[in-house]
């Protein structure tokens, strides 16, 4: 019987989950700060980002063909947060606490103020402007891509993403003007 890297079948495999490996090395951090800005919520965020790479490794060779490893990861991230949200037993805290703020999953030693009260901000925005702003303004995606990721209507994406940039406004703005 052949080893495990013996024989064509076994170098394929072997190059498929180098190049996985390689992608997961350069993109979970991306990955990691998508997952927070969709769900709001550390915890979870880790959690949907685990069952992202889990689904992205079981498809790797389909989606690798395609190019579309980002792609498909950041659908799994909006998906799986998308199903959680439907679960009845599912509730949410409102407000992200101060311990969170200093556990943010990128360099805090090095995000600012502003950035700390974005993320505050965002947390605050109902899940679905929270996700269209996410998709539009953070990760440049068009109105379109952002229907497809998210099975809505690209007119929906918009009015989503405007109700959502103008809650921002109010909270980042308006609430910090002086009184």
């Amino acid at each position: 019987m052949g080893g495990a890297g013996s024989g064509a079948a076994g170098g394929a495999a072997g190059r498929d989950e180098a190049s996985y490996v390689e992608f997961v090395a350069a993109s979970q951090d991306r990955l990691r700060r998508i997952a927070y800005a969709v769900c709001a919520d550390d915890a979870r965020a880790e959690d949907v980002l685990q069952e992202a790479l889990v689904k992205l490794y079981l498809a790797w060779p389909q989606v690798r063909t395609r190019g579309s490893e980002e792609a498909f990861a950041r659908r799994v991230i909006v998906n799986a947060d998308l199903d959680d949200r439907r679960r009845p037993w599912h509730r949410r805290r409102s407000r992200m606490s101060e311990e969170e703020l200093t556990r943010l999953p990128s360099a805090a030693a090095t995000e600012s103020a502003e950035h700390l009260d974005l993320l505050a901000a965002l947390r605050l925005l109902p899940p679905m402007q929270r996700r269209t702003v996410v998709l539009r303004h953070w990760l440049g995606l068009s109105v379109e891509e952002t229907a497809d990721e998210l099975s809505i209507a690209p007119g929906t994406v918009k009015s989503h993403t405007s109700r959502g940039l103008a809650a921002l406004h109010r909270l980042l703005v308006e609430d910090a003007s002086p009184v």
